[in-house]
């Protein structure tokens, strides 16, 4: 038994290596850890990959990064004097499809910006907001707003969200008197329990499911294939008790003939309806 459920093992397991998703990931960083910088500051972005044969490449707003800085390899990129132009989304993408998260990155050429997370905040984090001026102390006292309402004003220009919900998503932006206003960046809370992009997810599920459809067929059609001899062997066994059928009734008509000279029992056809034919026989008038 153990030796005819082999072949569907082995098989099985070629699906599964074929079908299986990637499961390599790589994570967009930047360096400073801010999504808005000052115009002309120097940026790092790069990839922290898992595996470099796959091949993880910096994009930008659809387009392959072109770096004019300092690039050790096409995962890293160095901006020594980073330019309003630079500001878009960035990521990182192999060549097998899955791509990084994405890092909406902004260059002002205002006095003003607002410090917060470049990734997504795990829900029940803490997070903490700096609102700092190009020239001055990064100390001055700030007014914070989400979505276009005031939240709070703070003395020392910096806020804490403590414990994040899903409510605390937004545009956050901040203030400082007399210097100017910040732009406005997303602040993104996720589950704790979500590890992995869900691209990714929906690829597994989808290839697990045509795994184990694939995986039933091949059983199925093997199951089939071993009914077929059982069938036949089942038509045989049939056809042999119509034919001892056939020889007894031969048998007990040759005896009734002798038995009855004045022929008292006539010939009559029985069929045989397992085997679908007619046979001969004798019956009592």
């Amino acid at each position: 038994m153990f030796t005819s459920n082999q072949p569907e093992c082995h098989f099985s397991l070629v699906l599964i290596s074929l079908l299986s998703c990637t499961t390599n990931q790589a994570r967009l960083t930047v360096s400073p850890s801010s999504s808005q910088v000052f115009e002309y500051d120097s940026v790092t972005l790069s990839c922290e990959e898992e595996d470099s044969s796959a091949g993880w490449t910096l994009w930008r707003n659809g387009s392959k990064l072109h770096c004019r800085g300092q690039m050790a390899k096409p995962t890293r990129c160095h901006i020594s004097n980073i330019f309003t132009w630079d500001s878009g989304v960035y990521w990182c993408e192999s060549r097998e499809g899955p791509i990084s998260n994405m890092v909406n990155l902004t260059v002002t050429g205002g006095s003003v910006i607002l410090q917060s997370p470049v990734l997504p905040v795990m829900e029940g984090d803490d997070v903490t907001l700096l609102c700092k001026t190009k020239t001055t102390p990064s100390n001055l006292p700030a007014a914070f707003y989400k979505d276009g309402s005031l939240i709070r004003k703070q003395p020392t220009g910096h806020m804490t969200i403590q414990h994040v919900s899903r409510s605390d998503e937004g545009l956050y932006k901040c203030d400082i008197s007399g210097h100017g206003e910040s732009p406005s960046s997303w602040i993104t809370v996720t589950d704790k329990h979500t590890t992995t992009p869900l691209i990714p997810v929906l690829s597994c599920v989808g290839s697990f499911c045509v795994v184990i459809l694939l995986v039933l067929l091949v059983l199925l059609v093997r199951r089939h294939a071993r009914r077929k001899p059982e069938a036949q062997n089942t038509d045989d066994t049939s056809e042999n008790k119509v034919t001892c059928t056939e020889v007894t009734l031969s048998n007990h008509q040759q005896k009734q003939k002798e038995s009855d000279p004045a022929g008292l029992y006539s010939e009559v056809t029985i069929q045989d309806v397992t085997a679908g034919q007619k046979r001969k026989g004798t019956a009592a008038l």
